[in-house]
C-alpha cells in the first residue's frame, strides 16, 4: 500500500507530507484546493509525463516520493526486477519511488534512490498502484477500451500473452514473404544479369598468370624478325658460320683448353686454370644449344599474335567490368554463382514461408477461439456481477451485457463459427470485437453505453464495472479521482458502502477523492484539503481529520449550516459505522 506521500514545490504545493492508512481513505475539499494535484503528483511519481509547468512559480524543481508497503505476493512480482537491476533495499518490506523535474523540463526518476529510466520506473510501479481518474468516465464509453476490461476480469493475461506473442511471429513471417514476392522482377532481372556475367568470364576459360605469359608472347612475336637476326648472330660466332673461313669462338677454346691440357702435363700448378676453362667451355656449350632451340622455335606468325592482342584486349575488357587482374575476375564469377544460386532458392523460401504462414494462421485461429469461449463465459459472470452492482446503486432493472461481434478477412485467421471454417480478420487481442452495451429502462432493448447511459448513469455504470473488477484486481492500491461524479446521495451511501467493503474485504488499500459526504462517511480515514495564503503565496494543506473534524467536514459538505448541519453529518458517519459493522460481522 501506499503509506507515504512527501511532494515538495509541486505546482501549489510548498511542501506536503501525507502518511495514509490501509482500508479506505477519502480526501475531500472545495474545488480547486488541490486534491486533483496530489492525484497529479501521485500519478507523475508513478511515470506519467513531467512538463516543466508542474514546478512551482520561483522554484528550481519539484520533487514526489512515494513510499509502498508491498506484501509477499507484491514483492514476489517486483524481486526480480529490483536484483536485476541491483535496486534491492534494506527495507525489505519497502519500495521508496521518488520523480524529479526541473524547471528546464529534465526529468530525473529514482528506484529506492537510485537513478533508473522512466521505463523501468513504470515497470516497478505497475503492481504497486492503479490510478482511476475522471477521464475514465468517457474512455468506457468507447468500445476499445471494453476488451481489455473483459480479459481482465476474465483473468486471461497468460492466454493474451501467448497469443500476441504468436501474433508477432506471424507478423515477422508476412514481411519476410511479402519483400520476397514484392522483390520477384527485381530478382528476374538479377538472375539474368547474373547469369551473362557468369557465362561471359566462363567463356573466357582464364588462367591465373596468363595475362603475364601473353604479354611476354606479344613481345616476342611483334619482334620476330630482329630477334631471329640479332639470335643467329650471336650463335654464328659461338659456332661458326658454315661459309665463314674465320675461327669461331667454340674453335678458340677448344685449342686453349688442348694447349693447358698440355702445359699441366709438365706444371701442375694451372691443373686449376684448365677445370675452370673445362667449366666455361661447358657452360658456353649450352647456351649455344639454348640459343639453337630459341632460334629453332622463334617464327614470325602474324594469326598467332593477332591472337594473343585479342586474347589480352578480352581480360582487359573483363577488367573494366570485374576486377584488377585475373584473380580479381574469377572471384566476381565466384561469387556471381554463389548469389545466382541464393537466388535460385528465393522461391523454395517463399514456399516455406507461405507454408509457415498458414501453419500459424490456423494455430492463432485455434487459440483465438479458445480465447473468445473464455471471454463468453467471462462475460455471462461479469454481467451478472455488474447487475448486481448497478442494482445496489438505484439502477434496477438495468441490463448489461456484452456483444461479440467478428469480422471476415481473406487474409485472416482460421476461424470455426457455428462448425463452418471461416477466415476472420485479428490482431493481437485475437479476433473478437467487444463492445458493452445496457438497457437502463425494462423493455428497452440493449444498445451502447455511448447512445443510453447519461453522466450520473455512466459514472455508476463505471463504479459497478470496477467493484466487479477490482474483486479480481491483484494490485494492492487503488485511486479513484471523483467516482462519484454526477451521482446524487442515496447512491452516494451505496458507492460509499462498495468502496469501504472493496478496501476491507479484498485488502486493497482504496483512495478516493470525492465531493459527496454520504460517500466520505464511509472512510476509515478522512482527509480534508484547502488551500492557504501564506506571505502572498498560495498554498495547498491537507489535515488528517479527527471525529470532531470529519463531522465538520461533512456537515460543510452537505451545504448546510448549524444544528441541522451537525445532526446530518453525525448521522451519516452512525450510518456508515453500523453498515460497516454489519458488513464485517456478516463477512
Amino acid at each position: 500500500m501506499l503509506s507515504e506521500l512527501y511532494i515538495r514545490d509541486f505546482a501549489i504545493i510548498d511542501e506536503l507530507r501525507l502518511q495514509l492508512a490501509a482500508g479506505f481513505n477519502v480526501l475531500t475539499g472545495e474545488t480547486g484546493a488541490g486534491k486533483s494535484i496530489i492525484l497529479d503528483a501521485v500519478a507523475l511519481v508513478l511515470g506519467d509525463r513531467a512538463d516543466s509547468t508542474f514546478v512551482r512559480a520561483g522554484c528550481q524543481e519539484a520533487y514526489v516520493e512515494a513510499v509502498f508497503e508491498v506484501d509477499e505476493t507484491t514483492r514476489r512480482t517486483i524481486l526480480p526486477i529490483l536484483e536485476t537491476e541491483g535496486l534491492e533495499d534494506d527495507s525489505a518490506g519497502f519500495v521508496t519511488l521518488a520523480r524529479e523535474v526541473r524547471s528546464n523540463g529534465r526529468s530525473i526518476c529514482r528506484v529506492n534512490g537510485r537513478t533508473v529510466n522512466l521505463a523501468l520506473l513504470r515497470q516497478i510501479a505497475e503492481p504497486l498502484i492503479d490510478i482511476h481518474g475522471q477521464g475514465e468516465h468517457l474512455s468506457l464509453l468507447k468500445p476499445r477500451s471494453h476488451l481489455p476490461l473483459l480479459d481482465a476480469f476474465a483473468g486471461l493475461q497468460a492466454e493474451q500473452r501467448d497469443l500476441s506473442l504468436q501474433v508477432g511471429n506471424l507478423r515477422r513471417i508476412q514481411h519476410d514473404l511479402a519483400a520476397l514476392r514484392q522483390n520477384q522482377r527485381l530478382h528476374a532481372q538479377r538472375i539474368d544479369m547474373l547469369t551473362f556475367q557468369i557465362k561471359e568470364i566462363d567463356a573466357a576459360n582464364l588462367k591465373v598468370g596468363e595475362e603475364e605469359e601473353l604479354r611476354e608472347e606479344r613481345v616476342r612475336l611483334a619482334n620476330a624478325e630482329h630477334l631471329m637476326k640479332h639470335a643467329g648472330e650471336a650463335l654464328a660466332l659461338m659456332t661458326g658460320m658454315e661459309d665463314d673461313e674465320s675461327e669461331s669462338i667454340s674453335d678458340m677454346l677448344g685449342q686453349t683448353e688442348r694447349a693447358l691440357s698440355q702445359l699441366t702435363r709438365f706444371d701442375a700448378s694451372q691443373a686449376e686454370s684448365l677445370e675452370t676453362l673445362q667449366g666455361l667451355a661447358f657452360q658456353f656449350g649450352e647456351i649455344a644449344a639454348n640459343l639453337q632451340d630459341y632460334l629453332e622455335e622463334l617464327e614470325f606468325n602474324p594469326d598467332r599474335l593477332n591472337f594473343v592482342e585479342e586474347r589480352l584486349e578480352l581480360i582487359n575488357t573483363l577488367k573494366r567490368k570485374y576486377g584488377d587482374d585475373i584473380g580479381a575476375i574469377l572471384s566476381w564469377g565466384t561469387a556471381a554463382q554463389e548469389e545466382l544460386d541464393q537466388i535460385g532458392t528465393s522461391e523454395e523460401r517463399a514456399s516455406t514461408l507461405a507454408k509457415e504462414e498458414e501453419r500459424c494462421l490456423r494455430h492463432i485461429g485455434d487459440l483465438a477461439m479458445v480465447l473468445s469461449q473464455k471471454r463468453k463465459a467471462a462475460a455471462e459472470r461479469l454481467a451478472q456481477a455488474v447487475e448486481r452492482e448497478l442494482a445496489d446503486l438505484q439502477m434496477v432493472g438495468t441490463r448489461f451485457s456484452v456483444a461479440f461481434d467478428l469480422l471476415p478477412a481473406d487474409d485472416g485467421i482460421y476461424f470455426t463459427v457455428e462448425g463452418e471454417e471461416q477466415r476472420l480478420s485479428f490482431d493481437k487481442s485475437g479476433a473478437d470485437r467487444v463492445e458493452f452495451l445496457i438497457s437502463t429502462n425494462p423493455g428497452e432493448p440493449l444498445k451502447p453505453m455511448a447512445k443510453v447511459a447519461s453522466g450520473g448513469e455512466t459514472s455508476r455504470l463505471m463504479l459497478a464495472l470496477k467493484t466487479a473488477l477490482t474483486a479480481v484486481d491483484g494490485t494492492t492500491t487503488l485511486i479513484f479521482d471523483e467516482i462519484d461524479q454526477g451521482i446524487g446521495g442515496r447512491v452516494g451511501d451505496v458507492a460509499g458502502r462498495k468502496l469501504w467493503q472493496l478496501a476491507s474485504s479484498n485488502q486493497h488499500q482504496v483512495i478516493v477523492v470525492t465531493h459527496l459526504p454520504q460517500l466520505a462517511g464511509y472512510g476509515d480515514t478522512h482527509f480534508h484539503v484547502s488551500k492557504q495564503v501564506k506571505q502572498g503565496r498560495t498554498t495547498t494543506a491537507v489535515v488528517n481529520l479527527d471525529q470532531s473534524g470529519r463531522i465538520g467536514e461533512l456537515a460543510a459538505m452537505l451545504g448546510t449550516h448549524g444544528e441541522h448541519a451537525i445532526g446530518g453529518a453525525e448521522s451519516i458517519l452512525r450510518q456508515a459505522a453500523v453498515v460497516k459493522s454489519q458488513m464485517s460481522h456478516h463477512s
